[in-house]
C-alpha cells in the first residue's frame, strides 16, 4: 500500500507487531487471535446492489481445531450475522452462536454449543451488514450520481466485509462468488470462470480459487465500470504465457487508462528479471477508485489506485504522471514482497512496504532514469529523519499493543527510512550480493509469510556475513532514531585519519537520551590530488576511526559518501567551512545529504540562521531541481517561525528572489512544447513558493492571471479551468482566492461537484486551501464536511492556513467545534492524524498545552490517537524550544 504527500491525506492505515496473548473463554484476545484455531481455506458468496445502504454475505470457513475447546475466537465488526452453522469432521452439525466480545475492536467469539475435539471444522455464517461510508471493508462511493461498491481491506478492515481470521499469518485460498445486478460490472482477485442467472434483474458471478492469501488481500469491485484491455504481457524466463492486463474506471473515464497501461509491461519485466520469478497471478487489473483512503493498494490481480494516479493524458500535471509511475511500481513490486512473501504479523510491515519502496526506486532508475528515483529515495530517507529524531518516533519493528499500534504504521518510518536503511545495508554488501539474497528469500517462503529475521538470515548468507552483520542490520530495525556521526579530522603518524563517535540526534528541547549506539556503515568521501576517494568502516561502538589512504593535505571529507547512509552527520566549523567549498565536487546525492546536514546542525544549535543561508547558497545554483529546491523547506521555515520582524522576513525573501525568480522566469509560467516533465516540476515547485512562501509580487501577479483565467465563466457557465497551466492550476486558483475572497471561494465550491476530473478536482481544492480570511476559512473547513468533498479530499482543505499563530488558533477553534463531525466522517483509522489535523504547526508552549488538555481525555475515541498526540505534542514543543533559542538578527548578517 501506497501513501501520498500529494494530494496531502487524511485518514491513516497502518500495521505493526507483538506477541500473542493466551485467551480462553473468558478472555478476549488483545493481541493477535489464539494459535489453535487455523483456518485452512475460505468460501465467500456476497450480495451486492451499490444503489442499497446493505449488503448480504454467506462466508464458510475450514478450520483446523488443535485442541479441544467449546469456542474459536475471529474477527467481525458491524456484522449482522442472523445464523451460524458448525459442521464437524464427522458431518454432524452444530448450531453456534455468534457473540460481539469486543464490537470496538471487532473481536467475536464463536460458540459452538459443546466441547468439540481436535479436528477440522466447517463454519458457515449468514449475515447482512451496511456498506461502508468511511472507505473501509467493502465501501460504497459515488462519481457521476452512479452508485459503485469496493473494498479496501488492509489492515484490519476485512472483518467489516466478512467474519473470518483478520490477521496476516493466516493464509489460505478463496473462492469467491457475488451476485450483483444484471447491470453491474463486477472485477475480482482471479479470472471469472462463470456467470448464471441467480433470479429476476440478478446474476452471480464466479471468480477462480486465489492462491493463499491473508485477508487483508482480498478484493473485488461492482459498478457500471469502463472495463480496458491493455497491452499483454509478454512472457519471460520466468513466466511462460503472456499476462492480462486491463484498466477498470468510472463510467466514463476508461479512455484515459491508456497511459498507465502501457507503462506497466515494463514494470512487470523489470521486477521479474530481478527476482527470478514470475508474476505469480493469473491477471491484473489496474482501478481507479472514485474515492480512496491509501495512495494504492496491492490487492494480487486487482490493484487499487486513487483516480488521479491512472487517469492520465496530456494534459495531467506532471507530479501526476511521475506519480503514476512511481506508485505503479511501489504496488507492482508488492506482488512479489507482500503478496507472494506476506509478513507473518504486523510488526513487521517494513517487510512489505520498505521492501515496495526500495523496488519501486530501482524499477524507475531502470525504465525512467530521468525521475531521479536515486535523489527521491535521499529525499525520502531525510524525511523520515525529520519524525524519527522524536523521542516518541516508532521504529520500524514496533511492538503491537494495540490496534492503535497497527493503525499508525503506515508512516514515514515504515516506508522510507525502512527502503533507506535497505539502500544502505545494499551498498555495504554490493547490490549482485543483495540481490541473491531476495532471490533466496523469495524462494524460500513463497505463497508463506516470513519475518524480519528470515530476510537478514538470507542477506547474511548471501553475504558470507555473521552475527556482527545481523546485529547492525536488527540495530536499525529494532531501536528507533537516527545516528548522529560526529567527525574530526586528525594527522596521525603520517596519516590522515578521521575520529569518529555516534550517538542519537536529538534536536534542540528534545528530552530524549543521546546514549545509543548502531552497527552504522559509514561512507566517506575525501579529497586527494586531483579528486575524490571513498573509505568505509562499521562503526558498531561509541567510537571509531578510519585512515584515509592518499589524502590530500589539508583535506576535505564529505562523511556520508553517496547519501548511502542512514545517518546525520556533523563537521567541526573547520571541517564545514572546508566542505562548502567543495560543494560542487559532490554527487547529487551528497549534495542533498549535504543539505540534510545543515538543517541538522540548524535543528541541533549547532548553527545560526545566518550560518544556514552561507552554506546553503552553493545549492541554489544547481542544475539538479532536487539539489537546486533543497534550501527552500528550510527558508521557508526560517521565515515563518523564526523571522520576527519585517527587515527579516525581508531578507529571507530578497535570498529567495535573488536565487530562484530569475530561474523561474527562464521557464516561464507556461508549459513550452517539447519541454521536459522535470521543467515543469521545476516551474511548479518555485511557483509555489515564491508565490506563498515568501509573497513576490511578480510572481503572484503571474499567477492571479492564469487564476482570474480558469474562474472566468465559460457559455455553459462552467468555470474554464483549462485556462491555467496544469501544473499551476492549484497555485493560481489559490492566488485568486487570496485576491478576490468569496466570490472565487464560492465559484470553487459551486464548481467542484460538477467536476469528475481527478486533476481539476486537486486545483480546485488546492486553491480553496490557500484561503487567508478567517471568515472565508471557516467556510472552506464546513465545505470540507460535506458531501461534494470525498472523504478521501477532506484532509486537502483542512490542512492549509495554519502559518500564523491566528491561523492556527481559528483551526483550534474550528477543529473542537467540530470534533465529533470530523470523526464520525473519517472514521476510526484516521486517529493517529487527527491531533496533527488539529494542530500541526504549533510553535509554543500554548499550543501545547490546549492540545494535550483536549485529547487526554479523548484517546480512546479512535485507535492511534495516542501515539498522533504524543508526536505532534513533542513537534510542537520542539519548535518552540528552537525558537526560543534563536538570535533572529543572525538573519540580517
Amino acid at each position: 500500500m501506497r501513501r501520498l504527500a500529494r494530494p496531502l491525506l487524511f485518514t491513516a492505515l497502518a500495521a505493526c507487531c507483538g506477541a500473542a496473548f493466551a485467551a480462553t473463554a473468558d478472555q478476549v484476545p488483545q493481541g493477535r487471535l489464539p494459535g489453535w484455531a487455523v483456518p485452512q481455506s475460505y468460501q465467500l458468496a456476497f450480495k451486492v446492489d451499490p444503489a442499497q445502504q446493505d449488503f448480504s454475505g454467506t462466508t464458510t470457513i475450514k478450520v483446523k481445531l488443535t485442541q479441544a475447546s467449546d469456542h474459536l475466537w475471529l474477527d467481525g465488526a458491524e456484522l449482522k450475522v442472523s445464523k451460524v452453522t458448525i459442521t464437524d469432521a464427522a458431518g454432524k452439525v452444530h448450531a453456534g452462536k455468534y457473540v460481539n466480545a469486543d464490537p470496538k475492536a471487532g473481536v467475536v467469539r464463536v460458540d459452538f454449543g459443546s466441547t468439540l475435539k481436535p479436528q477440522q471444522l466447517t463454519l458457515k455464517f449468514e449475515y447482512t451488514a451496511p456498506l461502508n461510508a468511511q472507505l473501509q471493508g467493502l465501501y460504497k462511493v459515488t462519481a457521476k450520481g452512479q452508485p459503485y461498491a469496493m473494498t479496501q481491506m488492509e489492515p484490519i478492515s476485512a472483518r467489516f466485509a466478512f467474519p473470518g481470521f483478520d490477521e496476516p499469518g493466516f493464509k489460505t485460498p478463496f473462492d469467491l462468488s457475488i451476485t450483483v445486478p444484471d447491470h453491474e460490472h463486477v472485477v475480482a482477485n482471479t479470472q471469472q470462470v462463470k456467470q448464471a442467472p441467480a433470479g429476476k434483474g440478478w446474476k452471480t458471478v464466479t471468480f477462480a480459487q486465489t492462491l493463499p492469501l491473508p485477508t487483508y488481500l482480498v478484493a473485488f469491485a461492482i459498478g457500471p465500470w469502463d472495463i480496458v484491455a491493455g497491452p499483454d504481457i509478454s512472457p519471460t524466463a520466468y513466466r511462460a504465457k503472456p499476462l492480462q492486463l486491463r484498466g477498470i474506471a468510472a463510467k466514463g473515464e476508461g479512455q484515459r487508462m491508456k497511459h498507465v497501461l502501457g507503462e506497466t509491461p515494463s514494470i512487470i519485466h523489470a521486477l521479474e528479471n530481478y527476482y527470478g520469478f514470475g508474476y505469480p497471478f493469473d491477471k491484473l487489473d489496474l482501478l481507479a477508485a472514485p474515492d480512496f483512503e491509501a495512495g494504492a493498494m496491492e490487492n494480487p490481480g486487482l490493484v487499487t489506485f486513487r483516480d488521479w494516479l491512472l487517469l492520465i493524458d496530456k494534459d495531467s500535471p506532471a507530479r501526476n504522471v511521475q506519480g503514476s509511475f512511481n506508485v505503479n511500481a511501489h504496488e507492482l513490486a508488492h506482488m512479489w514482497t507482500g503478496d507472494t512473501v506476506t509478513t507473518e504479523w504486523w510488526n513487521d510491515i517494513w517487510l512489505n512496504e520498505a521492501f515496495a519502496t526500495w523496488m519501486q526506486q530501482k524499477v524507475t532508475m531502470q525504465v525512467h532514469p530521468e525521475y531521479r528515483a536515486d535523489l527521491d529515495r535521499v529525499r525520502g530517507g531525510q524525511g523520515a529523519m525529520n519524525n524519527d529524531s522524536l523521542v516518541s518516533a516508532r521504529s520500524i519493528r514496533q511492538p503491537i499493543t494495540g490496534n492503535g499500534d497497527i493503525m499508525t504504521a503506515f508512516d514515514g518510518i515504515t516506508y522510507q527510512k525502512g527502503a533507506s536503511v535497505l539502500g544502505m545495508f545494499e551498498n555495504y554488501v554490493g547490490e549482485p550480493t543483495f540481490q541473491k539474497g531476495m532471490r533466496a528469500y523469495i524462494q524460500d517462503h513463497k505463497y508463506g509469510n516470513a519475518t524480519a529475521d528470515d530476510l537478514v538470515d538470507s542477506i547474511a548468507v548471501a553475504a558470507d556475513k555473521g552475527d556482527t552483520f545481523k546485529q547492525a542490520f536488527k540495530s536499525f530495525l529494532n531501536q528507533s532514531g537516527v545516528p548522529y556521526v560526529v567527525t574530526k579530522l586528525e594527522q596521525k603518524n603520517g596519516q590522515t585519519v578521521l575520529q569518529l563517535s555516534q550517538s542519537r540526534y536529538l534536536p534542540l528541547g528534545s528530552s530524549g537520551d543521546p546514549q545509543r549506539v548502531w552497527g552504522v556503515p559509514v561512507c566517506v568521501r575525501y579529497g586527494v590530488a586531483g579528486g575524490s576517494k571513498v573509505a568505509c568502516e562499521m562503526l558498531d561502538q561509541a567510537t571509531g576511526s578510519m585512515v584515509l589512504p592518499g589524502a590530500s593535505t589539508p583535506t576535505w571529507v564529505m562523511p556520508n559518501a553517496n547519501a548511502s547512509g542512514y545517518y546525520r552527520f556533523s563537521l567541526d566549523r573547520a571541517g564545514l567551512d572546508g566542505l562548502v567549498k567543495q560543494v560542487d565536487k559532490l554527487t547529487d546525492a551528497e549534495q542533498l545529504a549535504y543539505a540534510d546536514a545543515v538543517n541538522a546542525s540548524f535543528r541541533h544549535g549547532d548553527l545560526d540562521a545566518g550560518d544556514v543561508l552561507v552554506a546553503l547558497q552553493p545549492l541554489t545554483g544547481s542544475k539538479i531541481r532536487e539539489v537546486a529546491t533543497a534550501p527552500l523547506g528550510m527558508l521557508g521555515g526560517l521565515y515563518q517561525r523564526i523571522a520576527v520582524t519585517d527587515a527579516q522576513r525581508a531578507r529571507l525573501a530578497a535570498w529567495a528572489k535573488a536565487a530562484y525568480l530569475p530561474r523561474l522566469e527562464q521557464l516561464g509560467y507556461q508549459r513550452k512544447a517539447g519541454e521536459s516533465e522535470d521543467d515543469a516540476l521545476m516551474r511548479s515547485s518555485l511557483a509555489s513558493a515564491l508565490a506563498f512562501d515568501f509573497k513576490l509580487p511578480e510572481v503572484r501577479a503571474a499567477l492571479l492571471k492564469q487564476g482570474e483565467a480558469a474562474l472566468k465563466p465559460k457559455a455553459d457557465g462552467r468555470l474554464d479551468l483549462a485556462a491555467a497551466d496544469p501544473d499551476l492550476l492549484g497555485d493560481a486558483l489559490g492566488v485568486a482566492v487570496q485576491q478576490h475572497g468569496k466570490s472565487a471561494v464560492d465559484a470553487l465550491i459551486a464548481e467542484l461537484p460538477k467536476t469528475s476530473d481527478p486533476a481539476l478536482r486537486n486545483g480546485i481544492l488546492d486553491g480553496l486551501a490557500s484561503v487567508e480570511d478567517p471568515a472565508l476559512t471557516e467556510q472552506v473547513r464546513n465545505f470540507a464536511l460535506t458531501k461534494p468533498v470525498k472523504v478521501g479530499e477532506m484532509g486537502m482543505l483542512l490542512r492549509g492556513g495554519r502559518d500564523t499563530q491566528a491561523q492556527r488558533d481559528a483551526m483550534w477553534a474550528w477543529f473542537t467545534a467540530h470534533y465529533a463531525q470530523i470523526l464520525e466522517r473519517t472514521g476510526s483509522f484516521s486517529g493517529g492524524r487527527l491531533p496533527s489535523l488539529a494542530a500541526g504547526g504549533g510553535c509554543s508552549s500554548a499550543e501545547y498545552d490546549r492540545l494535550q488538555a483536549f485529547f487526554k481525555t479523548r484517546e480512546k475515541d479512535a485507535a492511534g490517537i495516542g501515539r498522533g498526540l504524543a508526536q505532534t505534542g513533542e513537534s510542537i514543543q520542539l519548535c518552540s524550544a528552537l525558537k526560543a533559542k534563536q538570535d533572529p538578527a543572525a538573519i540580517l548578517r
